[in-house]
């Protein structure tokens, strides 16, 4: 099937119809001339053509604005066969073919039997949205705004400077779902299997750590340990057996795996400030790992990060005792230090200006407080004065009465 054919798709049947109108005119012209045999035969071979295969030309034009906003569209080129009206739930494993295209052509991504799970964001955003909509055995074209595809980061291979997808590039996809399982506990209890998925999570969860997507990194490295877990969540599973049974170094190699994971997690859950949480992931290293420099280093970082200055330079200085050629350690306890004296600083200015307001108030109380005796006294005089003067004009007012 011509992609570039079914990405005009919908506009065809408004150019066939001018197609045919032109030809009419034609038509009509060379008839007046005398000649009208020819176009008339390219009339009827037009009408013959828009007439073939209405079943196909119905597949190709069924379009679906996902969002409204012609950001992701998909267009049907195959329908799925009778009976394969089964569609993708979040979380199950699908396999793919697709191919990835930039408007000029450039193939950027193409993968055959290409197995994720729906919602884990192993694919490009675009496709992972739409994949629940498609039917096994669909084939169908998806238009991805950069939005949905590589945004403004754009898209290079590990190592080289050339961009494979360039900063805010639409991207066109050919997608087929060619099958959709849901898995079962019993098809989780495979150290294999694990391994293979917990390592997927978080390859991912590292490549959108890179791109600074930290919200979707945390969700791919909680995934990652959801597989890294030699506990296999079986509800019916007899209690005391809950283990998956695996030998000793299958066991600690899903450990080292799973320390690995939360180190990452609590350095992305840092980078957006959640410190409870990175304390808590950090805290499950250094339970099976007390000297483990990195997960040290992190909560150094999630303590200064919570105001504890002081508990971060002794963290920071184990970590400098454990690798004593860090230099970003050494650095970051010049940092710390300089940063407690200045705090240390603040803090005494804080407490002799609260100390100081204390004696001015004091002093203001002290003051209101003799304030009302001054007041009283001058009352008292006054009261003295007037009543004198009162019993001097009444005695005035009696002698001439009398006399």
């Amino acid at each position: 099937m011509d992609t570039e054919k079914s990405s005009s798709s919908s506009f065809e049947d408004l150019t066939n119809a001018e197609d045919t109108k032109d030809i009419r005119k034609v038509a009509a012209e060379e008839a007046a001339s005398g000649d009208g045999s020819a176009p008339a035969a390219d009339l009827g071979e037009d009408k013959r053509s828009a007439q073939e295969d209405p079943e196909e030309k119905a597949d190709i034009e069924e379009e679906c604005d996902i969002l409204g906003n012609k950001q992701l569209i998909k267009r049907t080129i195959k329908k799925a066969p009778e009976g394969g009206d089964r569609r993708p739930l979040r979380g199950e494993l699908v396999t793919l073919n697709f191919t990835g295209k930039l408007d000029n052509g450039k193939v950027v991504e193409e993968e055959k039997n290409f197995q994720c799970h729906v919602g884990d964001y192993e694919v490009v955003q675009g496709l992972d949205m739409v994949v629940p909509m498609l039917q096994v055995g669909e084939v169908a074209q998806v238009s991805v705004d950069p939005r949905f595809g590589y945004g403004s980061i754009g898209l290079k291979k590990d190592g080289e400077s050339d961009y494979l997808v360039p900063p805010d590039s639409h991207l066109t996809y050919e997608i087929e779902l060619l099958d959709v399982k849901y898995e079962d506990f019993a098809d989780l209890k495979s150290f294999e299997i694990l391994r293979k998925y917990g390592t997927r999570k978080k390859e991912r969860a590292n490549f959108f750590y890179k791109r600074l997507e930290f919200t979707t990194a945390i969700h791919l490295y909680r995934r990652a340990l959801d597989f890294l877990d030699n506990r296999d969540g079986d509800p019916e599973s007899e209690f005391d057996k809950e283990d998956l049974e695996l030998s000793n170094s299958d066991t600690q190699a899903l450990l080292e795996d799973r320390l690995i994971v939360y180190n990452n997690l609590a350095m992305t859950q840092i980078k957006i400030a959640a410190f409870d949480a990175a304390l808590q992931s950090v805290e499950h290293v250094l339970r099976c790992q007390p000297n483990n420099s990195k997960a040290l280093y992190r909560k150094g970082r999630i303590l200064e990060g919570k105001a504890d200055t002081q508990g971060a330079i002794k963290l920071l200085q184990k970590v400098a005792t454990l690798e004593p050629d860090n230099r970003a350690v050494q650095s970051d306890l010049a940092r710390l230090f300089i940063k407690a004296r200045r705090e240390e600083h603040n803090e005494k200015e804080m407490y002799q200006k609260m100390l100081g307001q204390a004696k001015k108030m004091e002093q203001k109380t002290a003051t209101r407080q003799k304030q009302p005796l001054v007041d009283n006294s001058k009352l008292k005089l006054l009261g003295y004065l007037m009543g004198s003067i009162l019993i001097g004009v009444a005695g005035v007012a009696i002698y001439r009465y009398k006399y």
